[in-house]
């Protein structure tokens, strides 16, 4: 069964979804989408660690994770997991993590389809040359989530 909970957090609503137990989605919710108005345990424990983190009080989450995809794409997710906090990647070094040096457009696209922001962290992957370049929520909710996970 599916359950929702909106989260209000510094950088907009996020709408969180639970199915059995585990999350499976964590998306920018512009819109507003109000669909379960009780939160689950589970849901309130997301909402938690998430507050924890823009209080800079977590540096990495410990929430049972499914997120939906391609196995590659879950592929590039679970390389995102291992991006340490504070610290950024290319998309270049992510394809070459998962052992395919040339698919850095392809872990773009699947960055772009990350269904759980911030959790699993496709904020620290950046340009080659260093520049900031897409994300879901804008480039400044990019550069807001990185600036908080370089303050000591």
């Amino acid at each position: 069964m599916q359950h929702y909970y909106n989260y209000q957090s510094p950088i907009g609503n996020l709408l969180l979804r639970e199915e059995d137990g585990v999350l499976t989605l964590a998306a920018f919710n512009e819109e507003g989408y109000q669909l379960d108005s009780v939160p689950t345990p589970f849901l309130l424990e997301v909402a938690k660690q998430l507050k924890e983190y823009f209080a800079g009080a977590r540096q990495e989450f410990d929430l049972d994770l499914k997120p939906k995809g391609t196995d590659f794409q879950k592929r590039v997710w679970e390389a995102l997991l291992t991006v340490p906090y504070g610290e950024t990647i290319s998309y270049k070094q992510v394809a070459e993590r998962i052992g395919k040096p040339r698919a850095y457009r392809a872990v773009g696209l699947a960055n772009n389809r990350n269904p759980i922001a911030i959790i699993i962290p496709c904020h620290r992957v950046i340009g080659a040359d260093g520049k900031l370049v897409g994300y879901g929520g804008g480039l400044e909710t990019k550069r807001f989530l990185l600036d908080l996970e370089k303050r000591p």
